[in-house]
C-alpha cells in the first residue's frame, strides 16, 4: 500500500468521522422539534401542570438543549444509551434483542439478494442485447417503480389472505423449527430482496458493460480469450469498485427499507421499535435507534469507498 492510498483511506475515514458528528446534531435536533412533549404524553391530557414540570425536570427537558446533547453523545461514546421514558428501562436493553432481529432479517436478505443479483448482473451485461437482457431489464425497472409497501401489502394478500400459505405477521421469536424460520422469514425476505437485487442488477450490469469495452478487454478478444475468460480474469477485477459500491449502496438502501418491513410485518426488530418509540414521543429511544441506522449506513458506505481505493490499479 502506497502513501497515496493510505492518504485516501485515512481521509474517507476522517469524512466518515465528521459526517457522523453531523448526523447527530441533526437527529438530536430532529427528535428534539417532534411536535408535543413526552412529560404530557406519559401522564396524559389530565396531568396538572405541577406533575408534569415535576416530571420534566426528573427527565432533564428543563436543561437547555446544548447541555442535553452533549451528555447524550458523551454517554453514547462511555456505551451509555441513556433511560427509555415510556418504559424506565436502559435502552441498551431494549435495543439488544431487536437489533438481533433486524441484522438476523438484514443477514438473511443479503445472503440471498447479492449472490442473485451479482448473477443477473454480470450474466445480462454478457449476454447484452438479448431477449434474457431485455427481460432482466424490464423486471428490474418494474420492481424500482413498485414503492417497498406496495410489495409489502401485494405479498400479504397474495400469499396470505388468498392463498393462505403463510402468516400476515412475522414473529421471529416463536422460531423453532426449520418450516417456522420459512414461514417466519419468507415475506419479509421477499419483499426486501425484490426492492435491494432490482438496484444492484441494474449497477452490476452498468459496471460490466463499462468495463467489457474497455481497450484490454477487446484485446482480449482478438488474442482469442473465451467469453468466460473474458469476464472472470478481465472484466470482474476491474469493475470490483463499482461493484462493490452498488452492493453497499443497495444494502444501506435496505437499511430504510427494513423499516416498512417490520412495520407491516409486525416484525420485532428496531425499525419497529423505533416506530413505536415515535408515537411515545420517547426520545432518547428514537435517537439511539436513529443513530444506529446512520452508523450502519455510514459503514456499509465508507467500506464500500475504502475497497474501491484499494482495488483501483491506478492507484497501486
Amino acid at each position: 500500500m502506497n502513501n497515496r492510498v493510505l492518504s485516501l483511506a485515512v481521509n474517507r475515514l476522517a469524512i466518515a468521522v465528521v459526517t457522523l458528528v453531523i448526523v447527530s446534531i441533526v437527529v438530536f435536533v430532529a427528535t428534539t422539534l417532534l411536535p408535543g412533549d413526552a412529560a404530557t404524553m406519559l401522564l396524559g391530557q389530565a396531568a396538572t401542570p405541577e406533575a408534569v414540570a415535576g416530571l420534566r425536570k426528573a427527565m432533564h427537558l428543563d436543561e437547555p438543549a446544548a447541555w442535553r446533547f452533549l451528555q447524550w453523545v458523551g454517554g453514547m461514546l462511555h456505551g451509555d444509551l441513556g433511560t427509555s421514558y415510556a418504559n424506565n428501562l436502559p435502552i441498551s436493553a431494549l435495543i439488544s434483542d431487536r437489533l438481533l432481529n433486524s441484522m438476523k432479517l438484514a443477514g438473511i436478505t443479503t445472503v440471498v439478494s447479492v449472490p442473485l443479483a451479482l448473477t443477473l448482473g454480470i450474466t445480462s451485461a454478457m449476454l447484452r442485447g438479448s431477449l434474457y437482457d431485455r427481460c432482466v431489464t424490464m423486471l428490474t425497472i418494474g420492481v424500482i417503480s413498485v414503492p417497498e409497501f406496495m410489495l409489502a401489502t401485494s405479498a400479504v394478500l397474495i400469499f396470505a389472505v388468498y392463498l393462505k400459505w403463510l402468516p400476515a405477521l412475522s414473529f421471529a421469536n416463536e422460531v423453532h423449527t426449520f418450516e417456522g424460520f420459512v414461514r417466519v422469514y419468507t415475506m419479509p425476505v421477499l419483499t426486501l430482496t425484490f426492492g435491494v437485487s432490482a438496484q444492484m442488477i441494474r449497477m452490476t450490469r452498468a459496471a460490466v458493460i463499462e468495463t467489457l469495452s474497455s481497450a484490454y478487454v477487446e484485446m482480449a478478444l482478438l488474442k482469442g480469450a473465451s467469453p468466460r475468460r473474458i469476464v472472470l480474469r478481465h472484466a470482474l477485477p476491474n469493475a470490483l469498485g463499482p461493484i462493490v459500491n452498488s452492493v453497499a449502496l443497495a444494502l444501506s438502501y435496505l437499511l430504510g427499507g427494513v423499516i416498512i418491513v417490520e412495520t407491516i410485518f409486525n416484525y420485532p426488530g428496531i425499525a419497529k421499535l423505533m416506530v413505536d418509540a415515535v408515537s411515545t414521543r420517547d426520545l432518547p429511544l428514537i435517537q439511539s435507534c436513529a443513530m444506529i441506522f446512520c452508523l450502519g449506513y455510514l459503514a456499509l458506505i465508507t467500506a464500500a469507498d475504502i475497497i474501491a481505493i484499494l482495488s483501483n490499479p491506478r492507484l497501486r
